[in-house]
């Protein structure tokens, strides 16, 4: 049977191949016809995927896509997008056309199935991903746990949505600076991982799974949420401003049907972000649909995005409740990615520890993290951190500037200060809910409850 279906799939692959050598991808890119944009145009035989893989590309350049017109009927792919830099310049480096041209063009090598996405191998690290509940001082005790046995976190990513939190950490051995390979190692980390990420009790399981090798973090991110059903309700606040702002924030998504061409009609309307784009066709890969026209414009500070799709085995949206679930799950994808919280960045020369201890120090001034990006290159540590007060409040400057003053004024700096933050000042001396189960673990420095041997703080 697995010899059938490897000799199968490598038939698949020849015939790709063919197609492909017969009709060769071609790229246009122009400086010329718009004064606003680079436009990049991408024509090339149709392959399952190929939408994601080419937005893909550009997100990952940190390209802002402000437009994008999508066609892919007929089996042929034709999308014309409008990039920039975030400084809203169009792209002029020569280099980084060259690289366009060669991963968009006749030398780049799409997979179909979306085996390769974003995924080179390497022996070089470790990579441990993780699902798990949500709770004030998680990212600290997760640290904690891998300095202890020793490793060392080079880059990290970190999500939290709907009580939920996911991880993708690319972590070495601290004695050999290589992938940690020892079975019983890796056994144990998974192990301590999973008692830490089972500190609430909930319905969902905490995952752990350990690989060698580099994924492309924000995929396995979106996918590893998905798969979490993060996007299903969750726990209500009872509180009448955070649920006022939250409905303001939340994104417009419909769902309709054109019949007489047996599409689903997906629109999108919300705030525009880096990465809007690939968020959404993303999660429509990841659900099996396929975008055949589609069109995204940004004006202003607001995005639109409409997608004409069917399923992968041609259908479109079948009944209500397929259309409420594409429609929970869009938004789940865009506001996974939201920034919630006070900015903190982090640049200092690496050392073993200083991500524990960083977060440790979070804790102890009862700051949770909601999303974290991770970065070590050169020896040189650049942490970007989301925070905010455990029980919803806005963070009191005296304690930022104390965080400050212990790791550093010149290390850690404030990046912004949400407005919704600004205007929900803490009552004085008034006990306020957390919207998190456990939410007083992060008052405590002892989390040997959770199967370790000492507490890390």
């Amino acid at each position: 049977m697995d010899v059938s279906m490897s000799f199968s799939q490598d038939m698949d692959d020849e015939y790709e191949k063919l197609i492909r050598r017969m009709n060769p991808p071609r790229v246009v890119i122009d400086n010329d016809s718009c004064k606003e944009a680079t436009v990049i145009r991408v024509d090339s035989a149709n392959e399952y995927g190929i939408l994601l893989e080419v937005v893909q590309i550009l997100t990952d350049l940190d390209l802002t896509i402000t437009k994008a017109y999508i066609s892919s009927d007929g089996g042929w792919f034709m999308d014309v997008f409008n990039v920039t830099h975030q400084d809203g310049n169009k792209v002029t480096d020569e280099v980084v056309l060259d690289y366009i041209q060669k991963s968009l063009g006749p030398e780049a090598c799409f997979s179909t199935s979306l085996r390769s996405v974003g995924v080179i191998p390497s022996t070089d690290s470790t990579v441990i991903e993780l699902t798990g509940c949500d709770r004030p001082g998680l990212l600290s005790e997760l640290t904690a746990v891998l300095t202890h046995l020793k490793c060392s976190v080079l880059n990290a990513e970190v999500w939290t949505h709907n009580t939920r939190a996911a991880a993708v950490m690319e972590v070495t051995d601290d004695l050999t600076g290589s992938a940690v390979s020892d079975p019983e190692r890796l056994s144990r980390i998974k192990s301590l991982l999973r008692n830490v990420l089972k500190g609430s009790n909930t319905p969902k399981e905490a995952k752990t799974v350990v690989s060698q090798g580099e994924v492309h973090t924000d995929r396995r991110l979106h996918q590893m949420m998905f798969e979490d059903r993060d996007y299903e309700n969750g726990v209500m606040v009872d509180d009448d401003s955070s649920n006022v702002q939250d409905e303001r924030q939340r994104p417009d998504v419909c769902v309709d049907n054109w019949l007489d061409k047996d599409y689903s009609v997906v629109t999108v309307r919300c705030k525009d972000r880096p990465k809007l784009l690939f968020d959404t066709v993303c999660t429509l890969t990841d659900m099996q649909y396929v975008v055949f026209h589609g069109s995204v414009d940004t004006e202003g500070t607001e995005a639109f995005q409409e997608y004409y799709v069917r399923h992968i085995d041609g259908s479109p949206v079948k009944s209500e409740a397929e259309k409420q679930r594409v429609i929970q799950c869009l938004e789940a994808a865009i506001k996974r990615r939201v920034s919630e919280g006070l900015k903190l960045e982090l640049c200092t020369t690496d050392r073993v520890g200083l991500l524990s201890n960083v977060t440790r120090i979070f804790r102890e001034n009862s700051l949770t993290v909601t999303r974290a990006e991770v970065k070590t290159k050169g020896g040189k540590a650049v942490n970007t951190f989301y925070v905010s007060d455990a029980s919803g409040y806005s963070i009191d400057a005296k304690t930022i500037d104390s965080i400050r003053q212990t790791i550093g004024k010149t290390l850690l700096k404030v990046k912004n200060k949400p407005k919704e933050q600004q205007q929900r000042e803490k009552p004085p001396s008034q006990e306020s809910p957390t919207r998190f189960l456990f939410g007083g673990l992060f008052k405590s420095k002892s989390f040997v409850n959770f199967g370790l041997v000492r507490s890390y703080s």
